[in-house]
């Protein structure tokens, strides 16, 4: 990998952590507005489906989701990994 690449993967990974912190901050919005956190997590995914869907194709999507269950089962996204 070339320091260039690199540098990309990281300035890549820096921007998911600050949409990440956005995502975090409306949805505390949300609940404090009085949305139910499932209701809302089933929105998120939903819109943020609809985004890659449209970026990358119905093909490129589905075979990233058909990955996830293994993801969530090895707790990728748990909250107990993030700290």
């Amino acid at each position: 990998m070339t320091t260039n690449l690199l540098t990309d993967e990281f300035m890549a990974a820096e921007e998911r952590r600050e949409a990440v912190a956005y995502v975090i901050e409306a949805f505390t919005e949300a609940m404090l507005a009085g949305i139910d956190g499932d209701s809302l997590a089933y929105a998120a995914l939903e819109a943020a489906l609809q985004e890659l869907v449209g970026a990358h194709g119905e093909d490129a999507i589905a075979r990233i989701v058909e990955e996830l269950p293994l993801r969530i089962r090895h707790g990728e996204f748990s909250f107990a990994s993030r700290h």
